[in-house]
């Protein structure tokens, strides 16, 4: 059965949806679902990614909700499932990436335009820059601050840009501290924009025990959103990793 009445519980995920032509299907979805400005103020919100409204969501009779294994709060997606089918991605490759595309136009019966979106993902994965294996920290948050490690969508579009991840080794998302970082000497710090949205002033608190590091406030989306967002993306992420090699 082809879905009619979709509820996403993802932002990135909801823009996928846009970009599959959803446009009267998609009746729900969070509050963090920016992407596209017109549905963050038409749709009906249903809550954040980890505080869904579950009435609300059943209020709205939904045949299909899409969901996320990380972003989602696990209780809250079981209570989902007596409700509807629920299709939980859990994506921590461009590889996974492709085929969340695929399966969702199967559901939706939007088949062509997902092969059509995922052969530009593909062609924009392809045409990635690469920096010359520096070493580098991707900080989401502050107090205490912390990185992401090898099980994780950012790590593995570092690894796509060339870049070297410091936590490589360590799982999901890591704490640290200054001295730590002092201990690792990385190449690169980047400060990402989300989900802590870190600001010049950060830079320089951190630059002063880190002389010799360069600092670069990072688009958070384009490394830690899947779906299209990495099509809108690519000349960013190139021209960022001029700015990082130079």
């Amino acid at each position: 059965m082809i879905s009619t009445r979709i509820v996403s519980t993802v932002p990135s995920q909801t823009e996928l949806l846009y970009d599959l032509g959803l446009e009267e299907a998609v009746v729900g979805i969070t509050k963090f679902c920016v992407h596209p400005q017109r549905w963050y103020k038409t749709k009906t919100r249903i809550g954040g990614t980890k505080t869904l409204d579950l009435e609300k969501i059943k209020g709205l009779q939904p045949d299909l909700i899409i969901a996320n294994k990380e972003e989602n709060v696990k209780e809250q997606i079981l209570a989902l499932q007596k409700v509807c089918e629920v299709y939980v991605s859990d994506i921590k490759t461009p590889e996974d990436n492709l085929q969340l595309i695929k399966e969702l136009g199967e559901k939706t019966g939007t088949n062509l335009s997902a092969l059509r979106l995922a052969a530009q993902l593909q062609s924009a994965l392809n045409s990635l820059s690469k920096a010359q294996q520096l070493s580098a920290v991707y900080l989401i948050w502050r107090d205490p601050y912390m990185t992401v490690g090898q099980d994780t969508y950012i790590h593995s579009m570092m690894q796509k840009c060339g870049l070297q991840n410091c936590f490589e080794t360590k799982s999901r998302y890591p704490e640290t501290t200054i001295q730590h970082l002092k201990e690792l000497h990385p190449d690169l710090i980047l400060l990402s924009s989300e989900p802590y949205p870190f600001k010049e002033k950060h830079i320089e608190e951190l630059r002063e025990h880190l002389p010799e590091s360069k600092f670069f406030l990072v688009d958070g989306e384009a490394f830690s959103w899947y779906g299209t967002r990495l099509i809108k993306t690519v000349a960013y992420l190139n021209h960022l990793i001029t700015d990082l090699s130079s």
